[in-house]
């Protein structure tokens, strides 16, 4: 959940604390500080595709492909991507971290570290959160992306676009 004057670490491009400081303030100087989110899959391997509150801060009515948030003041990026999952979609499990990148397609610069999960088909979101929730196959998700975009109601979070070209290139990647 975003709060307007929640606390986040500040960090460097080599994501390292440097201090403690307002979300609202690293936004606004463009501050490294970290996000965690996590690609949510289904037991049939489909991906869980949402759309934001309108009652949202950052984003509202935009469709999203990850389920994240502001990592708090001491806690790892698994650990803010397993809270992230309870308060927007009801379920607790665990994330597991793919990798992380500084993601300028936000608001502003930040760490964005990508999990994935297998999590039920049947999520209860938080109304206050998500509107609107659906799964859909990879290629499927690739189309929409490309096609939904240029339609004004089905448009999607900046980094949606990256982060699911990341994450399906370190899934391709040889182990």
């Amino acid at each position: 959940m975003c709060g307007v004057d929640e606390v986040v670490e500040r960090v460097n491009s080599q994501d390292r604390v440097l201090g403690v400081v307002s979300r609202r303030q690293a936004v606004r100087a463009g501050w490294l500080h970290r996000v965690a989110s996590t690609v949510c899959r289904d037991a049939r391997g489909r991906i869980l595709v949402h759309r934001r509150s309108e009652q949202v801060s950052r984003f509202p009515g935009l469709h999203e492909v990850l389920v994240g948030g502001a990592v708090d003041v001491g806690e790892s990026y698994e650990q803010a991507a397993a809270r992230e999952l309870a308060e927007e979609l009801g379920v607790r499990v665990l994330p597991r971290l793919l990798f992380t990148f500084i993601n300028l397609s936000g608001l502003s610069p930040h760490w964005l570290g990508v999990h994935e999960a297998v999590v039920p088909d049947a999520v209860v979101p938080d109304p206050d959160e998500v509107a609107w929730h659906g799964w859909l196959s990879e290629s499927e998700l690739g189309s929409a992306l490309r096609e939904w975009s240029a339609l004004r109601e089905w448009r999607f979070t900046p980094d949606s676009h990256e982060a699911f070209s990341r994450y399906l290139a370190f899934r391709a990647a040889p182990s």
